[in-house]
């Protein structure tokens, strides 16, 4: 290694290279490009998944709603087109019953009217436990969310969104502990959420407790719909099966009625765009090697031509007692120092890219890709890519050079 530190070494690799500066500039552009372009595309495609990270990751996604239709086959004396009610029995058979459930959430919701001084508007109420912040988490402004005492006590408290607010409340008015009419009943406000992104299930504008909810509007133990979280292990799509044939038992509906029961598969729509971005990844390494290893070739090809060219020095090299061995580490010293320039220059181009591209998308709530970035780790393997390459494709022009018999590499002119 020691031949590296010397001046004798970098002399001659600049003299070759230099002797035609815009072939080498055109032969380094291949590679810049190449790195370029998987260190670009590498950091959108995470600029992507924390865009979707944000979005989802108040969710539980590993879940799956689930609500009552009508039938489409009699069975036991029932005709076809009977209206299907879930019951909260129901949602508490599906936990303790239907293996790799860790949460069933009932759920219930209505339109109301909402009044609170000479300010009035419609907005959907949803009647709620607890544990729905624990699956579908709140982003709280203001306050807190309902708590089991809220639900013990039947209170009627409620938890409004940012856009009740602002069409029931003046601006940066206080609102915690104030009320609000609801169907023609005080409720109080204990907190305030912000709106998200993204709405999974229907529309949630305020939440006061489920028990509360069933009273003021006499369901009993009815409810319309429950989200069934599953255990991280398990697959949510056999959980869904597995609780609608449950669910199907139960409420003597045909095993083989499809419509009875309606859902969406939250767990299922997640993998889909997860496996999306694993194979947006998978191309993008794909595209940015395949481009580096032509980049590479390119550098091989104007070594070939520079050894060429050098094919008189080469032999008086080798007649005043040069070896093979060291012919053969100038050119790959040559080959693997042209391609780490390149991939460097590559390397600071796509950071300004990303850079760039982080200012123009990835600001504000509704940024496109957020934090578009690579790291160092993916840098590190880009560069040892470069210098396996690089060496590899250097050994080429090396065996050529040193394949030359030095007597004949004298005659040439």
């Amino acid at each position: 290694m020691k031949f590296l530190f010397e001046r004798d070494t970098w002399q001659e690799v600049y003299e070759s290279l230099s002797k035609n500066k815009l072939r080498t500039i055109l032969t380094m552009v291949g590679v810049w490009w190449g790195i370029l372009l998987l260190i670009g595309l590498l950091g959108a495609a995470r600029g992507l998944e924390n865009s979707f990270n944000r979005l989802f990751g108040d969710f539980a996604t590993n879940s799956v709603f689930v609500w009552g239709q009508s039938t489409s086959k009699p069975f036991k004396g029932f005709q076809e087109g009977r209206q299907v009610q879930l019951q909260l029995s129901d949602a508490k058979k599906v936990e303790e019953n239907v293996e790799g459930i860790e949460f069933v959430v009932p759920r219930n919701q209505n339109q109301a009217q909402v009044v609170r001084n000479f300010l009035s508007g419609t907005f959907s109420l949803n009647g709620d436990y607890p544990l729905l912040d624990k699956v579908q988490k709140k982003k709280l402004i203001h306050g807190r969310f309902i708590n089991q005492n809220d639900i013990d006590n039947n209170r009627k408290v409620v938890v409004i969104s940012e856009e009740v607010y602002k069409q029931l409340f003046e601006k940066d008015a206080e609102m915690i502990g104030e009320y609000v009419q609801i169907n023609d009943m005080n409720f109080k406000v204990i907190g305030m959420f912000q709106n998200g992104n993204v709405n999974m299930g229907p529309t949630s504008d305020m939440h006061i407790p489920f028990t509360t909810f069933q009273q003021i509007y006499n369901l009993g133990d009815r409810i319309g719909w429950m989200m069934i979280t599953g255990k991280s292990e398990y697959d949510i799509a056999q959980i869904e099966q597995d609780a609608k044939l449950l669910l199907r038992n139960l409420n003597r509906i045909h095993p083989e009625d499809n419509r009875a029961f309606g859902s969406f598969n939250l767990g299922k729509e997640f993998k889909k765009v997860t496996g999306f971005l694993v194979g947006m990844q998978f191309l993008t390494w794909f595209v940015g090697i395949a481009t580096l290893i032509a980049g590479v070739f390119a550098i091989g090809n104007i070594l070939l031509i520079t050894v060429k060219e050098r094919t008189k020095e080469i032999g008086v090299r080798r007649a005043l007692g040069a070896t093979p061995f060291e012919i053969k580490r100038q050119i790959l010293v040559e080959a693997v120092f042209l391609t780490i320039f390149a991939g460097i220059l590559g390397i600071i181009s796509g950071g300004w890219i990303l850079i760039a591209l982080d200012a123009a998308f990835g600001q504000g709530d509704e940024a496109v890709i957020v934090n578009a970035s690579v790291s160092i780790a993916v840098v590190f393997i880009a560069l040892i890519i470069l210098v396996v390459l690089g060496t590899l494709i250097g050994l080429i022009p090396a065996f050529k050079a040193t394949s030359i018999k030095p007597i004949e590499a004298l005659r040439e002119e």
